[in-house]
């Protein structure tokens, strides 16, 4: 028996950079704030994909797919062998390992062209922007996560299989992905370290994680975003205005968009206007005509934005919310903003979107625009 390298360096930075990015993007998934950092791990995995596939048939010896193109059959009956106790060691990829991998390289193209149609429905950013609407991306975000979660199942599978081949064969596994060494016997064909590659490799991941931090952390910060404190560049397309809204909502509070309530909602405020949160508006009806008119075809049923969609959807059909901060999708998003964090002198209350949305005069609303401030805003100056 004699050590030779069997996994080069090229696979090796595939598996463990894959590995990587797929543990950044399950744990940036739930996070607003982390939502480039997700978008940026899913890019590299498709990458990593397309590489593999190339690798696949360029590569060193044991990277080739043609040195594990094995059966599902011949893959169940190694399985079965293996917790007999009794499965054939190899040097290369097992039966049952090329399943695993072959079955991962395919979630990974299904969840990177999923995340891809739903960043381009949900946030209007990306290289399908403006190809779907918000109703439609929430299928594809269906999918997104159904892959996602099935992919975290087959890499559980994939290390307890690792695990038990390890313990079979008396031999680490996991240290040899990262040495990239075995023992084998006398003569066993050995691998070449592909250096160049490697660092090609490596070199590209730094340049493309260069370009899009640059261009995802400092992008153009659009119409009423403060310019001093700077958002990504999730930003969907601009809304359309009124106005007359926005002298009318605009004297006493923000202009809430009416993107943000199910046209019902505003029909039932302007009908009761006397009755307006302990004021009177004291429109004149022509003026009501022309607010409900913007109002109906810009409400949260027309779909035009993220919150908007998730907004009307949370709304049961039935009800009639007065208040934004009524709506079931209101409250799940802000439910683990604390109360010391409302009572903040620079919040004080739910309505005053202003101090934590970035982008609230443009009513887009967008998951990077927002951020609690820890301290007081900075004084403007004229």
């Amino acid at each position: 028996m004699q050590r030779i390298l069997v996994w080069d360096l090229p696979t090796r930075l595939f598996h463990w950079i894959l590995a990587l990015s797929f543990a950044a993007a399950w744990l940036t998934s739930e996070s607003d704030v982390w939502l480039s950092l997700h978008v940026f791990v899913g890019y590299v995995m498709l990458g990593l994909l397309g590489f593999r596939l190339i690798w696949g048939f360029v590569g060193g010896h044991y990277a080739r797919l043609a040195a594990f193109h094995f059966s599902p059959k011949a893959g169940l009956a190694y399985l079965r062998e293996s917790l007999a106790g009794r499965a054939v060691r190899h040097i290369g990829h097992n039966p049952a390992g090329s399943q695993a991998i072959y079955l991962l390289l395919a979630l990974v193209l299904v969840i990177a062209i999923s995340g891809i149609l739903t960043l381009g429905g949900e946030e209007q950013h990306g290289v399908v922007a403006g190809w779907l609407d918000i109703k439609a991306a929430s299928l594809f975000k269906d999918i997104h996560e159904a892959g996602a979660t099935f992919m975290l199942f087959v890499v559980g599978g994939h290390i307890a299989a690792v695990l038990l081949e390890s313990l079979l064969h008396k031999e680490n596994l996991a240290r040899s992905m990262l040495t990239g060494t075995k023992l084998a016997p006398s003569g066993t064909t050995a691998s070449r370290p592909y250096p160049v590659m490697a660092v090609t490799l490596l070199l590209a991941l730094a340049g493309f994680a260069l370009w899009w931090f640059s261009y995802a952390l400092q992008g153009t910060v659009p119409a009423g975003i403060d310019a001093q404190r700077p958002t990504v560049a999730f930003v969907g397309a601009p809304l359309a205005k009124n106005a007359l809204w926005n002298d009318e909502c605009g004297s006493c509070h923000l202009s809430f968009h009416p993107s943000l309530l199910p046209a019902r909602s505003w029909q039932a405020l302007l009908s009761r206007q006397e009755q307006h949160f302990g004021a009177d508006l004291g429109l004149d009806s022509a003026t009501t005509a022309t607010l409900l008119g913007y109002a109906r075809n810009n409400a949260a049923d027309k779909q035009r934005t993220e919150a908007a969609f998730k907004i009307g959807a949370s709304v049961p059909a039935s009800a009639v919310p007065l208040r934004i901060s009524e709506t079931p999708y209101w409250v799940k998003k802000h439910r683990g903003v604390t109360a010391a964090e409302w009572a903040l002198p620079w919040i004080k209350s739910r309505a005053n979107c202003e101090a934590c949305h970035l982008d609230a005069q443009a009513a887009t609303f967008e998951d990077g625009a927002m951020r609690i401030p820890r301290s007081a805003p900075a004084a403007k100056t004229l």
